[in-house]
């Protein structure tokens, strides 16, 4: 198997797990992704396995006939014969679906509470069926917000038509996980905000102000 330049979240052996990216090999990354591990990695054997993330790449047709399905053979080492799953739960706030969303209305510590994300709500509910709200890594780790929620290095990777962000600062681990949303639209009140570098259009103001009045007029363009 060709070299492959893989920048991923974790490495472990002959798998890639979580790959945001890969490029063939002589390429070369313009910047690092926080933490994240960039490696040139050759695989020992002819085969090779990169998982790569939901969204993180754009499915594209290539080829005239089917894929090519090869059937392996392997052997299980003693060590992995050992565990045995005793119970299976499901994920904290699992209904929260962000991956399949067409609007995703983000809130960020810029909200100030928890209950700054009933603002998020409204307005997901505002723009109707195909919109959920999704958040940052710093809300989610204080218990603000479902993890099912979270978007970012750690979180998920989406790729929306709109992607609303509420007092998101736009940290590089929150970038990478929306960074490919068609249109990303940015509420702060800190005009030198890393999120306005990357946004399409950036609104400079209180969001407690702004949100509620984007909510009525969404609101009334649905109903006209």
């Amino acid at each position: 198997m060709a070299n492959i330049l893989v920048y991923a979240l974790h490495y472990d052996g002959a798998i890639n797990k979580n790959s945001l990216g890969a490029v063939s090999e002589g390429a070369r990354l313009a910047a690092e992704l926080g933490d994240s591990a960039i490696s040139e990695i050759k695989y020992r054997s002819d085969v090779g396995i990169i998982i790569g993330r939901l969204n993180a790449f754009e499915a594209k047709e290539s080829g005239d006939g089917p894929a090519q399905v090869e059937q392996l053979s392997f052997e299980l080492s003693p060590h992995a014969l050992r565990a045995t799953m005793l119970t299976r739960g499901e994920q904290r706030g699992a209904d929260v679906d962000i991956e399949g969303a067409d609007i995703l209305v983000a809130g960020g510590r810029g909200l100030g509470k928890p209950e700054g994300f009933k603002l998020c709500e409204d307005l997901a509910e505002a723009f109707g069926p195909g919109s959920a709200v999704a958040a940052t890594r710093a809300v989610v780790d204080a218990g603000w917000y479902p993890y099912a929620a979270q978007i970012g290095q750690t979180g998920k990777t989406v790729t929306p038509k709109l992607y609303l962000a509420a007092g998101i600062s736009g940290a590089i681990q929150h970038k990478v996980g929306m960074q490919s949303s068609e249109n990303i639209v940015a509420i702060n009140k800190d005009a030198n905000a890393p999120i306005f570098e990357f946004s399409d259009l950036g609104i400079v103001g209180d969001l407690n102000k702004i949100l509620p009045k984007l909510t009525e007029a969404v609101k009334a363009k649905r109903e006209s």
